[in-house]
Order: C-alpha cells, then structure tokens, then sequence
C-alpha cells in the first residue's frame, strides 16, 4: 500500500512539472539611434524598441528568456522585484559573470508571485540610455486573492522614464566635478543676485557659510520625460464609466514623478508588486524604481483625461490621456521655491556639517521636507493658475478644453499618499519564534564631491553583510543626507512597521526622505548574495550599496571564481574621475586636470606666460580626503616654477623667507580645507623651508551664469576673476594676475 501511495505522489508531482507553461521570450539587445529632442543619439533598443518589450507571464509559468547581445559591450537584466533563484537575479560580478558581445545567455526561473513589476540593465549605466521596460505577473483567477473589480478590469502596462542628450557617463562625472550646467538648465542657480532679488540674500549668506551648495532636489537635467517611450500618448479605446488599472513602475534612472488625474481620484491598489487596500488620493510621487497599480474612472463621454507624471523638480512632465474626445487637463504644478528649501536647510544644518532634526520624529513620508518649496500648499500658485488660464484661453488655436483644471493641487487639504497609508489585505507577520539580526545603516552622502554612502562607506571599502537562513533581518535606516533616496533589497519584500501591526505592506523599495528614520524586515529565506542600493542609478554608481550574503551559500555555476567577479563590482563603485580646464587667455594660459574618486585626489595644474618675465609655474599636489565632510585633504606635492628676470631677483614672503622665481623646483607636504563660505584654505611647506599659505575660491554665484574667483597667498601673489558660462564646455573670462596682468579669454573645460 505504501508503495501505491509513493507511486501516485510521484505521478502528481511529475504531472505537476509538467503541467508548468514555459513562456519563452528572445531579446535582442542591439545599439541604436534615437531621437527624443531633435539630436539623434546613441541609445540600446531591445528587439528594436525603447522601452524593452513588456513581458507577461501567469502566476505559475516558468519563465525562459534568451538574451543576445549584439553590442560591443557586455551587459545583464534584473528581473526588478522578483523571488527567483539567485543564480538568475541579474547582477554582474555578484550573480553571473556579464554576457559578453555576441554571446547568448538563458534566464530561466519559476514565476512564484503575481504583481507589477519591471526589468533593466545593472550593467554600467545601460538603464539610462534604454535598458528598462515592464514586467507583469498575473494572478489565476483560482488564487484566493484574487480581486473582483481590481484584478478583472482592463489593465495597461506603464513605465515612466527620462531621457537626456549627454552620454549618462558624462552625466556622472559632471556630478561628481560639481557642474553648474545642470541648474543653468534647469534654472536652479541660486546665485546672490537671484537671492537678492527675491530677497533672500541672508539665506544664500548663511548656505555657504555653512559650506553648503545650492539647494537641489533632484540631480540631472533631463531632455525629455516619457510615459512608455513617448512624451505624449492617448488611450481612447476606454468610454465613460470605464475603469482602467495603471500597472505603473518608475523606470527613470534619478526621477521621482508627482502623479496626478483630471478625471478625479486615484485609488491605489497596490505597490511594489503587492496588494493593498484600495486608498483614494489625489497625487503620489512615485520613487525611482518604485511600481504602483492604480485604478482611475473615466467620468464623461467624449472627454480624454490626463493623467500627468511630472518630475519632481518640475521642469518639464509627460502625459498619456485615457478615453476619446476633448482633452481634460491637470493643471501644471508650479515651480519650486528654492530659496524657502534653502533656508529650510540652512535651519537644519549644524556648522560642523552634521544634521540637526529639532526634535522632529519623521518616517515614512508622512512629513515631506519640500512642502516649504511647495507654492500650491502656500496658495502663492492660485494667482499663477489664473492667469496662465488666460493666457491659454486667448491662444485660438488650443483645440482643448481648460474650464476645469483640475485645482485639487491649488488647496492645502489635497490627499497625498504617504507609506502609513498602506496596509496589506492579509497578514504579513513573520515567524515570532525565529531569530532577529538587528542592523542599522545611516544613508550618508556629500553632495559638494557626489559620494554617495552607507555609514559613510562605499561598496569598495567593505565586506559583505553576513546573514543566516531562518532569521530576520530588521533593518532601521537613517537618512542623513539632504537627498531622497530609494534603498532597493533583490530578491526579497520586506514589511515596512507603518503602524498597521500584522497587515504592514509588503514593499522591495523603500523612500526615504531626507532626516527620516523607518524600519523594516524580512525574513531570510533565500540562499546567496542578494545586492541592497540606492536605486537613483548615479547613486549607486558613487558607492551607496551594500551586499547580504547568506552563510554557507550553494556555489554560484555562473562565478567560478567569485572573490575576484566581487572584487570587480567593489571597484565600480570607486572609479576615478576625470576633469579638466584651459584659459586661453591674452596674458597667458592657465589650466588644471584633476582626477578624484571617494578618498583620493591628483591634481595638476599650470600657469603658462607668453614672454619670458613672464615664465612658467605648475603643482601637483596627490592627496586623500579625511573625515565624513571631506573638508580636510593632506597632500604631497611637486612645484616648479621658473620666470626670466634681469638681476636674480630675490623674493620674501609675508615671513621673510626668501625664494627665487628664476627656477625653482620643490617637492612639499600640505593640507587643503574647506572654510566656511568655501574658501579653500591651503597651507604647504616645501622642502626649502619655505611656507606657504593660500585662501581661494573658484566659483562663486554671482549671477545665473556669471561666476567670480580669487585667490590670495603669503607669496604676494593674488588673482581675481570672472567667468560667463557659456555652454556646458565653455567660458569667456577676464582676471587679473598679479604675475601676468591683465587679461581676457576664452575658458574651455571638460
């Protein structure tokens, strides 16, 4: 009897395997050219399209996904949200080895879930340029948590994302060099005649004072924002009284987006892949890499609805509209008040650079700290809304109707969806006699050299994280930056402790405002070593990841060598970074190049006459930035100098010393240190005996373009200067140079 028994469990179970539907998909990944603003550019289009195909599977097929690769670079895919083994989760170096050109790699796992999700490249910054598109599982009809009026209404697959002109590596280094073009572009300068005028110039005083740089919340300027590849789009095949689910995932590289309806409420039903009561709002910001479904309700006949995604430093939007007829419009939301964030700040910030929360207990987006910049929570945007009505009313040629913005975002009671607002529609607890792992992590960051940190430590200066199957990892995360971020775990959810006991949500991405503590927690029931990162893609290119790895892990068959493939994915989060600038100028030629990563810096820099009393100088100095500010940098140096002069002439400095400019080469040992206001303060002595003392600054706002510098040393030498910013590359300077004189130029920079 017990033999029957085995054989028809047997019969079952092989019946069960192979009942499984295996979904097979072919991607190619291939380079191709795009045109979003008018310039075509590079971009990666997966089997011709941007964004990659939306792939659909049901809630117990096997998924089977054939990757080529057809470009001159490797790449990958992360199947975002997914439990899967860890084999096939999609991270170079910690989960596979990178498929190379011209090779094919299989993706194979079970789909054990149902929900929104989406999938992208985690190779480099391919996610910028195209790599990312959606992922839906769906429920069976038979599964007990299956919705009626939720999960059987028409469903549309939508990602949001955004597109820049500049190749995403530039991007990168022109954030981790501090460039001003992106807030020139997005008008976001904040410079002392900006702050006077709008009568802020005790702010923009007290922000450097506290070395601190312009207010910002986001970090790039983008060309063009997208909704499923395309700025505009229309959904008219849906009539009135329809409902229509939005399977909405935030495929933006650093975008978080405010979404908005003009036909009424949003009812969220679930995010990050998982269920949630049904709650109204009338606007959510969507985090990067964040997914949430949404049910909107088309309200009259012949009227198209916009649903608006706009970004969160509102610079531009995009739009898709549901349902035919007479476009219905969101009204725009206004720009931000920069300098009330600013000043917001300034009350935050101690001098010693550390954060002071007044006491405040804030969690769980529940207290957003740009509501000061937020002109519709003032009311200041009710007179912007009118009469920029009446400016579209006397534009004959708008074929849409604008008699009823939507004016929920002109008043202060608008619902906005915050985390304590979900809860899950059945019980998330986990196993209370199972061990707890507590760990903490600040979310570290200096926005001044764009390092980005946990603990103010980047991936390539730590260990993984040890955890073992069975326990819980509890994990309590402190914002310490002025900067959202969205922490994203693979391969698992974990509940958020909002307050709604043994129904808190299930979320894989977390966003947590600046000065916020939350806590989470999930249940280590996977094997391997699972990536943990700020999900902003610049982020976690600059070092804010960490890696949790199970103890005695299977070994991976994809990493035959898995220390030297870790060691590979360290090093990308501590890459050298390249910067550098030449004056041509009437008096002379000046320049410098510099290459910097997290804790090192080696600069060059020279000065080049045109007669021989005016002669030549250049220091190099090789230094590592210490503390968690990075305002202290010890250095070692080079400097040689020579410059023609009749008798020999014999200099003092401010000490007495004496020195010759007629040649002289000295090596010396120093410190550079940011003072307040960002002067550089910098003293060096070199092997001669000699000191030096220097202060300098290189870039003070004056005007939206307009920049000043001076610099002045116990070597009675002094400069001072200005600098027009032309493009992104390019300046017209004037200075005067107490060796070269007087001169004007053309600035010229990478």
């Amino acid at each position: 009897m017990k033999k029957i028994n085995y054989i028809l469990l047997l019969l079952l179970v092989t019946t069960s395997v192979f009942s499984q539907k295996i979904v097979r998909y072919d991607l190619h990944v291939r380079d191709t050219l795009v045109n979003f603003s008018g310039k075509e550019k590079r971009a990666i289009a997966v089997n011709g399209q941007i964004p990659m195909p939306t792939l659909t599977f049901t809630e117990g097929d096997i998924a089977e996904i054939h990757v080529y690769n057809h470009l001159k670079e490797s790449t990958s895919l992360h199947w975002h949200g997914l439990y899967l083994p860890n084999k096939e989760d999609g991270v170079p170096h910690l989960t596979q080895m990178p498929i190379e050109p011209d090779t094919e790699f299989v993706y194979s796992f079970p789909i054990i879930q149902s929900g929104t999700h989406w999938y992208h490249s985690h190779s480099g910054l391919q996610e910028q340029i195209g790599m990312y598109g959606s992922l839906v599982l769906k429920k069976k009809a038979t599964d007990p948590t299956f919705r009626k009026g939720i999960d059987d209404i028409p469903q549309v697959p939508i990602i949001l994302s955004e597109w820049t002109d500049y190749k995403p590596e530039n991007v990168h280094r022109m954030l981790h060099n501090a460039s001003d073009w992106f807030a020139i572009k997005k008008g976001t300068t904040q410079s002392y005649g900006e702050a006077i005028r709008e009568g802020h110039f005790k702010t923009k005083l007290t922000n450097e004072w506290k070395r601190m740089l312009a207010m910002d919340v986001s970090d790039v300027y983008y060309d063009k924002f997208l909704i499923n590849g395309q700025n505009e789009s229309q959904l008219s095949q849906f009539k009135a009284g329809d409902k229509v689910r939005l399977r909405i995932s935030n495929g933006g590289a650093s975008s978080y987006f405010w979404l908005k309806y003009a036909g009424g409420k949003i009812t969220v039903v679930a995010n990050d892949g998982n269920d949630v009561e049904p709650v109204e709002v009338d606007r959510l910001i969507i985090g990067v890499s964040e997914t949430y479904d949404v049910i909107v309700t088309i309200p009259a006949e012949n009227t198209s609805y916009e649903f608006l995604a706009t970004p969160e430093d509102r610079t531009k939007s995009t739009s898709i509209y549901i349902g035919p007829g007479i476009k219905q419009l969101v009204s725009p939301m206004p720009k931000l008040k920069y300098f009330e964030g600013m000043k917001m700040m300034n009350d935050m910030m101690n001098m010693d650079g550390t954060m002071d929360d007044m006491g405040m207990d804030m969690s769980l987006q529940k207290m957003d700290m740009n509501t000061v910049m937020y002109p519709e929570i003032s009311g200041e945007a009710m007179k912007m809304d009118k009469q920029e009505d009446m400016k579209m009313n006397d534009d004959k040629e708008m074929n849409m109707d604008h008699s009823q913005h939507d004016m929920s975002a002109m008043d202060s009671d608008i619902v906005t969806l915050n985390y304590s607002m979900l809860k899950s529609p059945t019980k998330t607890t986990l196993p209370k006699d199972a061990p707890v792992r507590e760990l903490r992590f600040e979310l570290t960051g200096n926005m001044n050299r764009y390092v980005w940190s946990m603990d103010n430590v980047v991936l390539s200066e730590t260990d993984k994280i040890l955890i073992k199957k069975g326990e819980i990892v509890r994990i309590t995360l402190y914002n310490n930056s002025m900067m959202r971020h969205p922490m994203h775990l693979h391969g698992h959810d974990f509940r958020v402790l909002n307050g709604q006991g043994d129904y808190a949500p299930l979320k894989n991405v977390l966003d947590i405002m600046p000065m916020e503590t939350d806590v989470i927690e999930f249940e280590a029931n996977a094997d391997g070593d699972w990536f943990f990162h700020c999900h902003i893609l610049y982020h976690m290119m600059a070092g804010m990841n960490r890696v949790f790895s199970y103890e005695n892990s299977a070994p991976n068959p994809y990493l035959p060598n898995k220390e030297k493939a870790y060691k590979k994915l360290q090093a990308e989060s501590n890459q050298l970074h390249f910067m550098a600038e030449n004056d041509f100028a009437t008096n002379g030629n000046d320049g410098k190049a510099m290459l910097q990563n997290t804790r090192w810096s080696f600069e060059t820099e020279w000065r080049l006459g045109y007669h021989d009393d005016h002669g030549y100088e250049s220091e190099t100095h090789i230094g590592r930035y210490i503390g968690r500010n990075q305002w202290f940098m010890p250095f070692i140096g080079f400097d040689a100098r020579y410059r023609k002069l009749d008798h020999g002439e014999i200099e003092e400095n401010l000490f007495g010393q004496k020195s010759t400019k007629d040649k002289r080469i000295q090596a010396s040992i120093g410190f550079a240190y940011t003072l307040p206001m960002l002067v550089v303060f910098q003293a060096e002595a070199y092997h001669d005996g000699n000191v030096r003392l220097q202060l300098m600054r290189e870039d003070i706002p004056v005007l939206k373009r307009l920049r000043m510098a001076f610099m002045v040393n116990t070597d009675k030498e002094y400069m001072a200067g200005f600098k027009y910013i032309v493009g992104k590359n390019m300046g017209i300077t004037t200075h005067y140079d107490s060796d070269m004189g007087l001169g004007f130029g053309i600035n010229v920079n990478y």
